[in-house]
């Protein structure tokens, strides 16, 4: 089997491609991806998310699916609901749109609670009941969720049990000057996006391999002193002045799981405390919620995590956990 650093090069260089930028996102989305996990983007409308999810179903080698999330979507409509079949006369289970590999939920927010309860189950027991008949999805399954943060009117926030459910959310803004220019350059032609897929963009993987993959980091080596930091993070959000609500114990498996698949990626067959910050943001941002003080003062979530973990003191020894100081540019 080939290594998770040798595959995660691969793929982001064909992402190359047609995808421009957003390192974050290309990174964050194959730890998530390689870790069992599922990835919110907060994003405005242009920036490619859509390209960016049929590209790299393409490049796993993994179906695609899109839902685009409206105030009249009911849950049958994404998981699938039984249907009278005129010849048997019988009912049979016919599957929703979110039986796919790489599942894009399009503004998700734009939907009401009952709907966004329809993919708790689905997020993290990989498996559909309908009548008391569980369907299991094909496995990797991997969800992609999309919110504007700008536009507010006819939307629901998602609840933090949905929130928690995400590994990552990861902020997507404007591309700098000279990726804009590579954008025009790439996409301007007009060509169809469908042709572009099939005919530039190769499958590096398969969906066997990536779940091989998913198994053979969870023996990525965490040390004792490791896991203490990791902890120590988690429970100091719940006592940081300007958080009101701090993060609960997923967040600290999610920053242990993309932690040792974010050492996989970099070659390496153990966690240091530095894959733990660059991923701290994207694992912490959703599952804490500002004081209203800290909001009307005008405080950002990404500078009081960055505060956060400053406060704490990086485990260091001669063994795998040398670290370099935490800096403002870990995000």
């Amino acid at each position: 089997m080939r290594s998770t650093q040798q595959i995660f090069q691969e793929i982001s260089s064909e992402l190359e491609k047609l995808f421009v930028g957003q390192k974050e996102l290309v990174v964050t989305t194959q730890v998530a991806l390689f870790s069992g996990g599922h990835v919110l983007i907060e994003s405005l409308p242009g920036l490619g998310k859509t390209l960016f999810v049929r590209a790299l179903g393409r490049i796993l080698g993994c179906k695609f699916g899109r839902i685009q999330f409206t105030s009249d979507l009911m849950p049958s409509d994404i998981t699938g609901a039984p249907l009278l079949d005129m010849r048997t006369q019988e009912f049979e289970f016919r599957p929703g749109p979110v039986f796919t590999q790489l599942l894009l939920a399009d503004e998700v927010n734009r939907s009401p609670a009952k709907t966004h309860a329809a993919l708790l189950e689905i997020m993290q027991e990989y498996r559909v009941t309908v009548d008391g008949t569980s369907h299991e999805l094909e496995r990797p399954f991997l969800v992609l969720a999309t919110q504007n943060p700008i536009e507010s009117e006819g939307t629901y926030n998602l609840p933090e049990a949905q929130l928690d459910r995400f590994m990552f959310k990861v902020l997507v803004d404007y591309p700098s000057e000279i990726e804009e220019e590579q954008i025009l350059s790439l996409h301007s032609q007009q060509k169809d996006v469908n042709r572009r897929l099939v005919e530039e963009l190769k499958t590096v993987t398969s969906p066997n391999e990536i779940m091989q993959i998913i198994e053979a980091n969870a023996n990525v080596r965490i040390e004792p002193a490791l896991v203490t930091y990791i902890n120590r993070i988690v429970r100091q959000t719940r006592e940081w002045p300007s958080f009101h609500l701090g993060a609960s114990p997923r967040a600290g498996l999610a920053l242990m799981q993309g932690a040792r698949t974010l050492a996989a990626l970099r070659g390496r067959d153990f966690a240091t405390p530095d894959d733990v910050v660059d991923i701290c943001l994207p694992a912490l941002r959703h599952r804490v919620i500002m004081t209203a003080e800290a909001e009307v003062e005008g405080l950002k979530m990404d500078d009081e995590l960055r505060n956060l973990l400053r406060s704490i003191e990086v485990p260091r020894g001669d063994t795998p956990l040398v670290a370099t100081p935490v800096s403002p540019s870990a995000s």
